[in-house]
């Protein structure tokens, strides 16, 4: 996590505050529902932001006594919370304002500065949705966008890029809505709308939720990483081959690796011992997010005892 860039985070944060101020002001003046959803959207997007700053600053701390292998996940942790809270404070509130409006209809006054701060806040949220999309087409290289989206383990950027495109969408459900409830002269329109945001907001927030999870209860590092072990292992003259090789995502850019490998029977300890920093030093130059390696000598009867009493799944070659 050393290095991880805030920059997507706070360029965001300050994108929905001029936002949330433009809409508040847009809710009061025009009544909206529609205004008003957005209004608590937009600024629960400022304290989510706020709460993805304080995983970022947490994740990098770096490891000591009581956390060994660093404070990675928490990251994975805070970007979680921020899933609940789009789930609640945007998309839970939104449907119950767009109930409540649909059982007590009014219509929505002061239509042009309603359209001229929802343009507004469109300008600047989709500005901030095509530089996140801009970010992460920087790092998915060849994998395709929407696979990227699932298998990243930037939690941050994807659950940033979530919160900016669900309010994109909102912002045009949004504009749509007061638009159809003026010329139609139907205020239902306005409601709809506002549960229109609402179940945008928590589609989002549950696929967040859903990726994020994995990542926080321990998912497996890129298969990428694991066949670049295998493959250096098996170039090692003192190893024979790999009996057991685990790996666990850690948090953003940081893997943790484990080996068992049967040894050459020919190999001296002088040999073992330089064939294990080679091998880790190849590994790492392939891999930087690899942080942590540790390769264990072991007889093959032992290690398959060692996974049957632990019921646990092991990759190997």
């Amino acid at each position: 996590m050393e290095g991880h860039s805030t920059k997507h985070v706070v360029t965001s944060l300050f994108v929905n505050l001029a936002i949330t101020l433009a809409k508040g002001v847009a809710a009061f003046f025009t009544g909206s529902g529609a205004m008003l959803a957005e209004t608590i959207h937009s600024a629960a997007d400022c304290g989510n932001q706020g709460l993805l700053l304080v995983g970022i600053k947490r994740a990098s701390r770096k490891p000591d006594a009581s956390h060994p292998l660093g404070y990675g996940r928490a990251l994975y942790f805070w970007s979680f919370v921020v899933a609940l809270l789009l789930f609640t404070g945007g998309g839970v509130f939104s449907i119950y304002e767009g109930v409540h409006k649909l059982q007590h209809p009014e219509m929505p006054d002061n239509l042009l500065l309603a359209i001229g701060i929802l343009v507004f806040s469109l300008v600047l949220e989709g500005g901030a949705t095509l530089g996140n999309i801009r970010a992460l087409h920087e790092k998915r290289g060849t994998t395709p966008f929407w696979t990227y989206l699932r298998k990243t383990t930037d939690s941050d950027l994807v659950v940033v890029f979530g919160e900016n495109a669900a309010a994109t969408l909102g912002l045009v459900l949004a504009l749509v809505a007061i638009l159809a409830s003026h010329f139609l002269r139907d205020p239902r329109y306005d409601a709809i709308g506002t549960l229109a945001i609402g179940v945008v907001l928590v589609g989002v927030a549950v696929f967040l939720a859903v990726e994020v999870v994995s990542l926080l209860e321990g998912e497996a590092a890129d298969p990428a990483l694991e066949a670049a072990a295998l493959e250096l292992a098996g170039a090692e003259p003192a190893f024979k081959r790999v009996l057991q090789l685990l790996s666990v995502q850690q948090g953003p850019g940081e893997v943790v690796m484990a080996l068992k490998v049967e040894l050459a029977s020919d190999a001296t300890s002088d040999e073992v011992c330089r064939a294990i920093n080679a091998f880790e030093g190849a590994l790492r130059a392939r891999h930087p997010e690899l942080k942590w390696v540790f390769v264990e000598p072991d007889r093959p009867e032992t290690a398959e005892r060692s996974v049957a009493a632990k019921g646990g799944a092991v990759r190997a070659d």
